[in-house]
């Protein structure tokens, strides 16, 4: 029997088409009101968008916007030479393009992320818990400032928490219905973006697959969900979407002697069992709080584990998901610790997509506790925020007289055309480059090292973003073409003289020093335009 759809009938479809769309909005509606929505976004935006340009662009973010300048396929090329995989700086390519770059909207492509990780851990604790914990969570993580922090700070880190917590999200809905397909399908695009995006993204798939892997067998099905092929169907998705830039990951291990050479990697601190509470100190107060007293060190963050471990030991639910959020949370940061041990990785920055977790955690641990042990739950509360007050106040602790742009505005105001510009350090060279506004070629200092080596960076890490070495690198003061007799010398401003010996025929006219740094102004005495310079009196 062939089935016609009547003109009737048709009619009667496209009248009930607005009312479900209708009926989709007031649930939106419905929902942002229970849950608060408006006022923890407003709250989350107050903390991100505070002042969000008074910190300058640090060398890491001059990296990224350099990076973004180039078309999407240099762009492959350059992060494939960098240590950290393509995506965020074509995200941040096409963003520039449309919006500009200036740090307002350069910043405001994190923080954007960073409001949407709020709404997803929202949305994560009220899938698990309840409505009432959804909203302080929204609050804690709101408040959260190594979440902040790297809200205001033009790389990735923002972008990973947002698509972690998503698949996390997309995981515990498949885990509520493992016949709904699609949510593994989420899931997959999730965590391939995370992928492209950093590599810490592995510890996520890690500790989700703890986490599986500690679940019973499906009531309705018997069988555990970890063992269902298509949970392994997913995951090989993710391997095989993640494919075309395995070569580009190859080939970067395989010069990790480049990139430490370079100080790329390597640079960071070994660690010792007292990085582990440091850590969490710097989460919550910005802080490594080792100048606290020794109890108050240990103490806060072993309550924290206490607290996590209650929740873990606790939950009986049939989808165990504060088991979930404890994994999430303390597998990365345990593993990357241990790893640590043998190439020092343990930086706060590479861990604050998940220390997004530890606000949801204690926002069901202290919504489950307020009725039974009411007096606990509001001093874990009190504590909490009491100790991400401090934070966020550290966060917008910022003297605009202590910035790398400062020092390079004196420069940008005095600088007369022919005059050449020279940086010490390689940070402060990515950073310069954004607030320069001469017509000037800024050149990076290169000495010798003391046995006689070139210090030059090589093609890896920060070294691959520049094009053309020997317009850019200066190994001998001496070998600095005269232009204008003039040179600006940029540099530290603490007792080391990272340029001696400046040749002797160098007369400084001018300094200015703005925080850590300071631009020194010389005038070549013997250069045809020196005497034409007033007030200069060359020896």
């Amino acid at each position: 029997m062939e089935f016609r759809r009547t003109p009737e009938m048709v009619g009667r479809l496209q009248d009930q088409a607005p009312a479900r769309q209708d009926q989709g909005l007031q649930r939106i509606v419905r929902l942002a009101l229970e849950y608060w929505l408006l006022p923890v976004l407003l709250l989350a935006a107050l903390t991100r968008y505070y002042d969000l340009t008074a910190a300058a662009i640090w060398g890491d973010e001059g990296s990224s916007l350099l990076l973004s300048q180039y078309s999407l396929a240099q762009i492959w090329f350059h992060a494939a030479h960098d240590v950290h995989p393509p995506l965020y700086f074509m995200l941040l390519h096409g963003w520039t393009e449309l919006f500009g770059d200036g740090i307002f909207s350069v910043r405001h492509f994190s923080a954007l992320p960073g409001m949407l990780s709020v709404v997803l851990g929202m949305w994560l604790v009220g899938l698990i818990a309840t409505r009432r914990a959804a909203i302080l969570a929204g609050v804690l993580l709101a408040l959260l400032p190594t979440a902040v922090r790297y809200s205001q700070e033009v790389r990735m880190y923002a972008l990973l928490g947002a698509l972690l917590l998503g698949a996390t999200l997309a995981l515990v809905y498949w885990v509520r219905e493992p016949g709904r397909r699609r949510y593994l399908l989420i899931y997959t695009l999730l965590m391939s973006l995370g992928f492209y995006t950093h590599y810490f993204t592995a510890f996520c798939v890690l500790a989700h697959w703890l986490y599986l892997a500690g679940l019973g067998k499906d009531a309705r099905t018997g069988r555990r969900l970890v063992a269902r092929p298509d949970w392994w169907l997913a995951n090989s998705a993710i391997v095989l979407l993640f494919l075309p830039w395995l070569p580009e990951l190859l080939d970067l291990l395989q010069h990790l002697d480049e990139l430490k050479a370079n100080g790329d990697v390597g640079w960071e601190p070994p660690v010792t069992l007292a990085s582990l509470p440091a850590m969490v100190w710097q989460w919550l107060i910005q802080d490594e709080g080792d100048a606290l007293p020794w109890p108050v060190f240990i103490g806060l963050p072993l309550l924290l584990l206490l607290v996590c471990t209650w929740l873990a030991w606790r939950d009986h639910s049939p989808g165990r998901f504060g088991r979930l959020l404890v994994s999430y949370t303390l597998l990365p940061l345990l593993l990357v610790f241990a790893v640590s041990y043998a190439s020092p990785v343990f930086i706060e920055r590479y861990l604050t997509a998940y220390a997004l977790g530890l606000p949801l955690i204690m926002a069901i641990v202290i919504d489950r506790w307020l009725k039974p042990a009411r007096w606990a739950a509001l001093a874990l509360l009190v504590l909490f925020v009491g100790t991400e007050g401090v934070g966020l106040k550290n966060n917008i602790d910022v003297d605009p007289n202590d910035q790398i742009n400062a020092m390079v505005d004196y420069v940008n105001v005095r600088y007369a055309e022919g005059d050449r510009i020279v940086i010490s350090d390689m940070l402060w060279y990515l950073s310069y480059l954004y607030y320069n506004r001469t017509d000037a070629e800024p050149m990076l200092y290169t000495p010798p090292l003391p046995g006689g080596a070139s210090s030059r960076p090589n093609s890896y890490g920060f070294g691959t973003l520049v094009e053309q070495p020997e317009q850019v690198y200066l190994d001998q003061l001496s070998a600095l073409p005269v232009g204008s007799g003039r040179v600006w010398l940029v540099g530290s401003d603490d007792q080391t003289e990272e340029f001696a010996p400046v040749p002797a025929n160098w007369h400084k006219v001018s300094e200015f020093a703005a925080g850590s740094t300071r631009a020194r102004l010389f005038v070549l005495c013997g250069s045809p335009s020196a005497g034409q310079l007033s007030g200069v009196h060359c020896p």
